[in-house]
């Protein structure tokens, strides 16, 4: 029998830039540490938010299903989870953030 355990999900901050020249993960804003993640796609029918879960499923290694936006859909700060994050996944968005 086969068996696996899956971890706790993360919970992290992000702060999306739609409409950007390029689209890119990294560095900070304000005083809450919110990840700035920048999207060349608009904030139109939600086209802004999947393009903001798709660059993080691949820079995070994982699967666009495994990020979900909890709150502030409507608004540039959003929280998202990542249920069974990959090893390494904390010391990456550190990373990341330090990366400013």
């Amino acid at each position: 029998m086969l068996s696996w355990e899956m971890s706790e999900p993360i919970r992290f901050e992000i702060r999306l830039k739609p409409g950007a020249s390029g689209s890119s993960v990294g560095g900070t804003w304000g005083d809450n540490r919110a990840l700035n993640v920048s999207v060349t796609e608009r904030a139109i029918d939600d086209k802004a938010n999947a393009a903001a879960l798709e660059l993080l499923a691949t820079v995070l290694k994982t699967r666009k299903h495994q990020l979900s936006i909890v709150t502030g859909h409507r608004y540039r700060t959003k929280v998202v989870e990542l249920v069974d994050p990959p090893a390494g996944t904390l010391a990456r968005l550190e990373a990341w953030r330090a990366n400013a």
